[in-house]
């Protein structure tokens, strides 16, 4: 199988194996998606204005959508969402409204090309039609990836939701869903964790979650990790790194090539409180970033000391 879809990308892209991948890894072709279905594009949006919110979706936002910038518009619009009814890639409702979902299962290591191929399919498919999980040939054998059909300088404008009430249209009739679907979806909404963007200048991508026992500041930041990790260790080492009082650095993960760090904040107040403190926060970690001097002593075991408390999720 590898060996044919290999065949397929090279004669759909017209490419040297020699020559660089079309993908923007840096890597030749044969190297990276020449090689096979097995490649793994450790940061697959990069390039993207919208990078760290599909970053957002694609790992920790509950419930959200947003209209998907496409570079040519079509007949049918189209949103992306963090995870649709049955976990599914993509589907077209009725109306013909175009859905494609972010939690779902994949078969390659490049979540970008299976986002465009899922978009490929349905912008081919009828009204009603889902699809469950991106495989070898959906959305033709061509390589294409977000960074191809989506607007590269256009954020996603996104709406956050606090249940899955969006996943069934009202109907025309006004009748309520049937039972089983119904119940799919109170299952569903049982399991949302509070989630609320950090509404202030300067900060985008930035979300409070109340997990039930916890409540946390979980912020995508876009920067290369090394250079991130120098500021945050600034901040560190100046004793400058919490939000305030009650609140703590618990730490960071790493997804889709990009850091996340997290910080335990005071679960009694609302994501709303969090505004000014996280903007004056924004404005330290944009001063230490722009530091371009080696690392003091004090410095360096900081770093060292913040290290220890990263996780690497994707």
């Amino acid at each position: 199988m590898a060996k044919k879809t290999r065949a397929r990308a090279e004669a759909a892209a017209g490419e040297n194996p020699r020559r660089p991948c079309p993908c923007g890894s840096g890597k030749r072709f044969k190297a990276c998606h020449g090689a096979g279905d097995d490649v793994i594009v450790i940061r697959p949006f990069e390039g993207l204005a919208a990078e760290c919110d599909l970053v957002a979706m694609r790992e920790f936002l509950p419930s959200a959508t947003a209209p998907l910038p496409l570079r040519a518009a079509g007949d049918r619009p189209v949103t992306i969402a963090t995870v649709l009814p049955g976990a599914a890639a993509a589907l077209v409702r009725v109306d013909g409204e175009i859905l494609i979902g972010m939690q779902v299962q994949t078969r390659s290591g490049d979540l970008s090309a299976d986002l465009a191929r899922a978009l490929r399919w349905a912008q081919d498919a009828e009204p009603g039609d889902s699809l469950q999980v991106v495989g070898p040939g959906i959305g033709g054998s061509e390589l294409v990836r977000l960074q191809d059909v989506i607007d590269v300088d256009a954020p996603l404008d996104l709406t956050m939701h606090a249940d899955f009430g969006w996943w069934i249209p009202p109907a025309a009739d006004g009748s309520e869903p049937a039972p089983d679907v119904a119940a799919t979806l109170e299952r569903a909404n049982a399991i949302i964790m509070p989630t609320e963007p950090i509404a202030a200048a300067g900060v985008r991508a930035a979300y409070w979650v109340d997990t039930g026992s916890k409540a946390h500041l979980r912020w995508v930041r876009p920067e290369p990790e090394e250079q991130l990790m120098a500021a945050l260790a600034r901040l560190q080492a100046r004793g400058e790194l919490g939000l305030g009082e009650g609140t703590k650095y618990a730490g960071a993960f790493r997804a889709h090539g990009l850091l996340v760090p997290v910080w335990d904040l005071d679960r009694e107040l609302h994501a709303k409180e969090w505004s000014e403190p996280v903007a004056a926060f924004a404005s330290r970690l944009d001063a230490a970033l722009a530091i371009d001097e080696p690392l003091t002593d004090a410095e360096r075991r900081a770093r060292d000391a913040l290290a220890g408390k990263q996780v690497t999720l994707r």
